[in-house]
């Protein structure tokens, strides 16, 4: 059994760039998997391992004493949901892709797990959902609004045109883990929104410490490592994913004629070019004879086989 950790915190970091240097040799000596994003505005990411391990590298974040914050949720996998490590440089932990954001100076209001459900059923309180479509169609919260948008980048263009009718009433919005909504609530305040809430830990929070038989959630919860979804108490939940689109995807369309395992599924069918979908069936043509032979075709692990084939060979 491993432990799942997301975590993320705004914080100041100067020396970030320096400071992946030192956090990616000691995850690699702990054999965690998963992405890290450093950024001047803080730390973002989720990663898993031994929880040993993962007990580790909270030590090392406390150590810094820059990290008193962390929003962190753990939730359990049967298997390592990451086949590499990244610890990645970025403008930004989460992409708004709008100046001066920073939810350290100014950003909505916290809500905790037990105290949303009363928020979300006033009412007079505007419910939106600030994650992509696509985590939307598989579980969201009953009257939330979705923005239909495909990347965050796109909220603030959707606020501008759809919320200014909201502009005194209570706003309330959620995401996955927290950390999108740190960043809409500080650009609504920005705005001038003056009423704006949002769940503190995010969905992975209200699930794990939510009963389901109060719960207001319904579906699951996409989450971006190999489970592709959770529910309640953050068990894996039913979805797969198609690794053509990187979309969930249920066992019924897994059957439908338009699904190619690897290269295809009814959303993406007849969106990708001939040459790609060469490249996809070439790619599931190598994981399955990869697996066949009992190694792992994508990942850290098929580069320690690889090397190990070509020591051998020389």
């Amino acid at each position: 059994m491993f432990t799942v950790c997301a975590l993320y915190q705004f914080v100041r970091l100067d020396d970030f760039e320096e400071f992946s240097h030192p956090l990616r040799k000691l995850l690699l000596c702990l054999e965690i998997k998963g992405t890290l994003l450093l950024a001047l505005e803080g730390l973002n990411g989720t990663v898993a391992g031994s929880q040993s391990s993962i007990d580790k590298l909270l030590a090392f974040l406390a150590k810094d004493g820059r990290f008193n914050n962390l929003e962190i949720k753990f939730s359990k996998s049967q298997k390592l949901p990451f086949k590499r490590l990244k610890v990645k440089l970025k403008q930004e932990i989460v992409t708004l892709g709008v100046a001066n954001i920073d939810p350290l100076s100014s950003v909505g209001t916290y809500v905790k797990p037990k105290n949303w459900n009363a928020l979300i059923s006033d009412s007079n309180v505007v419910l939106i959902d600030t994650r992509n479509d696509y985590e939307y169609a598989i579980g969201s919260f009953r009257g939330a609004i979705n923005p239909n948008t495909e990347t965050f980048r796109e909220f603030p263009s959707y606020s501008k045109k759809n919320l200014e009718q909201y502009r005194h009433k209570k706003i309330a919005m959620f995401c996955t883990g927290g950390i999108r909504c740190e960043k809409s609530t500080a650009y609504l305040k920005s705005q001038g929104f003056e009423q704006v809430y949002h769940l503190q830990g995010g969905v992975l929070k209200y699930l794990e410490e939510v009963d389901q038989a109060n719960s207001l959630w319904d579906g699951e919860c996409f989450v971006f490592d190999e489970r592709v979804a959770v529910k309640h108490n953050l068990q894996q939940g039913q979805y797969d994913q198609c690794h053509a689109c990187r979309y969930p995807i249920t066992e019924l369309e897994k059957e439908h004629h338009h699904y190619e395992k690897g290269v295809c599924c009814p959303r993406c069918y007849g969106t990708r070019s001939a040459k790609q979908l060469e490249r996809y069936k070439e790619r599931q043509k190598q994981v399955e004879l990869a697996k066949a032979r009992g190694e792992e075709h994508i990942g850290d692990n098929a580069a320690v086989f690889m090397n190990a084939k070509k020591v051998g060979q020389q």
